[in-house]
C-alpha cells in the first residue's frame, strides 16, 4: 500500500488542520462577517449539491458579469436546457475519440520541453495540454491561446477588479468570434450554440458569452491544476511513483485520489431558497452557503486516514466534480486528458523531480487549488549549477 505522508511543501498549501478542526468543531458556522455560511462536511455538502430546491444556485443576469448566466449557475428547468444543448460535444464516444490528438499534444509538449534546462511543469506542460484541446473544441485560433490563461487566472482568482475586466475582454472577444460564426458556421461549440440559438433555444446573447466563456476556464483551468497537483504529490511520494511506473493501469485510481486530495474546486456558492436546518443552525432564504469541497473530500467520517495520500484508496467517493445535476459536465475530458499527460510524462521522463530549491506558491484563488509555478527537472544530470 502507498501510505505515506504528504510533502510538507503541500501540507503548508492545504489547509488540512484547518478542515480537521472545523469537521469536529465548526462544521456548519457563518463566516467573520456573518455575511454566508460554510458548510465543511462531506454529507452536509452532498446534501447540498443534491438539494437544488433548497440551495440554489440560480446567477443573475449581467452583461458585466456574463457567467453568471452560464449552466454553472442555472437552476432548473434552464439549466437542463443548456446542459442539453452542450452535452452533445461531450459523449463517452465524442471525448474517447479526443485521445489520439491529445497524445500528440502530450507528445509534442515533451518534444518542447526536452530540448529545455529549466522546465516550468505549469506553464510548459500542464497548462497548455488543456488549452489547447478546449481551445480546439470552441474553434480558437492557436495564436489566441497565450490569451486564455491569463483570462482564465482572473477569472477564479481573488481580485474582483480583474474578474469582471477579465469578462469584458471576453465578451467583446467571444461577440466577435459568434458573429463569424453565424456567416460562416463551423465543426465547433460556438457554431453549434449559435445555431442552437437561431433554431429557437431561446438563448440570449449574454447566455451564449457565459457559456463559452464557462468552458474556456472550466475546460483548462480544472484539469491544469489536476496535472500540476499530479506531478507535485507523486513527486512526493516516491512508492506511488514507483508503482504508477511499473504499472500505468494503476495512474487512473491514482489520479482519483489526486482529485480528492487536491481537490482542484475547492469551494463553490449556493443561495438559500427555504428555511433549512443544517447541524442545529437555522439557515434562511437569501443567505449565501460557502459549500467546501476540499473539506468535504477530507472529512474523517468518510475517508480513513484523510491526510493521506494513498493511490488504492478504494472506495473513494470524492466530490472534487461536484454532485447531482451540477456534476461536471467535462469530468470524462478532465480524466482522459490528466492520464494521458501523466502517462506520456513518465515514459518520457521517468526521473522527473521537482526543483525543490525554489518554494511553492499556491495561486490567489479561494475556489480553486492550484500553484502559480513548478519548476521540474527532467533527468538527473540536468541537476546542476546553472
Amino acid at each position: 500500500m502507498n501510505e505515506e505522508n504528504p510533502t510538507s511543501a503541500l501540507s503548508e498549501l492545504i489547509p488540512l488542520s484547518y478542515f480537521k478542526e472545523m469537521h469536529n468543531s465548526f462544521p456548519v458556522s457563518l463566516n467573520n462577517e456573518n455575511t454566508a455560511w460554510n458548510v465543511f462536511k462531506y454529507e452536509d455538502v452532498k446534501t447540498i449539491f443534491t438539494r437544488h430546491d433548497l440551495f440554489s444556485s440560480q446567477g443573475v443576469e449581467s452583461v458585466n458579469d456574463p457567467i453568471e448566466s452560464s449552466i454553472l449557475r442555472q437552476d432548473p428547468p434552464k439549466h437542463r436546457q443548456l446542459r442539453m444543448l452542450v452535452s452533445q460535444a461531450f459523449t463517452p464516444r465524442i471525448i474517447q475519440g479526443l485521445a489520439a490528438k491529445i497524445e500528440a499534444i502530450a507528445e509534442a509538449l515533451c518534444d518542447q520541453m526536452e530540448v529545455n534546462a529549466k522546465v516550468d511543469g505549469l506553464y510548459d506542460y500542464a497548462s497548455p495540454l488543456p488549452i489547447i484541446v478546449i481551445a480546439e473544441m470552441l474553434g480558437i485560433p492557436p495564436e489566441d491561446r497565450e490569451r486564455f490563461k491569463v483570462w482564465s487566472d482572473a477569472l477564479v482568482g481573488n481580485d474582483s477588479a480583474s474578474y469582471y475586466q477579465c469578462q469584458q475582454e471576453m465578451s467583446v472577444y467571444f461577440s466577435e468570434i459568434a458573429d463569424r460564426r453565424r456567416l460562416e458556421p463551423q465543426d465547433d461549440l460556438i457554431s453549434n450554440l449559435v445555431r442552437a440559438n437561431e433554431e429557437g433555444a431561446q438563448l440570449s446573447d449574454v447566455e451564449v458569452i457565459g457559456f463559452c466563456i464557462l468552458l474556456l476556464v472550466a475546460g483548462n483551468e480544472t484539469t491544469t491544476n489536476l496535472i500540476s497537483s499530479a506531478m507535485l504529490l507523486f513527486d512526493g511520494h516516491a512508492d506511488a511513483k514507483a508503482q504508477l511506473k511499473a504499472d500505468s493501469t494503476l495512474i487512473p485510481q491514482a489520479l482519483e485520489e489526486v482529485l480528492r486530495y487536491c481537490s482542484p474546486v475547492q469551494m463553490m456558492i449556493r443561495t438559500v431558497t427555504q428555511t433549512t436546518v443544517l447541524r442545529g443552525q437555522t439557515l434562511i432564504p437569501g443567505q449565501m452557503v460557502n459549500i467546501w469541497i476540499g473539506s468535504a473530500n477530507h472529512d474523517e467520517a468518510i475517508f480513513e486516514h484523510p491526510e493521506i495520500f494513498n493511490i488504492h484508496r478504494n472506495p473513494n467517493p470524492h466530490l472534487a466534480f461536484g454532485h447531482g445535476i451540477h456534476y461536471c459536465l467535462g469530468a470524462q475530458l478532465a480524466r482522459l486528458e490528466s492520464k494521458i499527460a501523466i502517462q506520456t510524462l513518465l515514459r518520457r521522463f521517468p526521473e522527473f523531480r521537482l526543483d525543490h530549491s525554489q518554494p511553492l506558491e499556491r495561486i490567489d484563488s479561494w475556489i480553486m487549488f492550484g500553484v502559480k509555478q513548478l519548476p521540474i527537472i527532467l533527468r538527473h544530470e540536468m541537476n546542476t549549477n546553472r
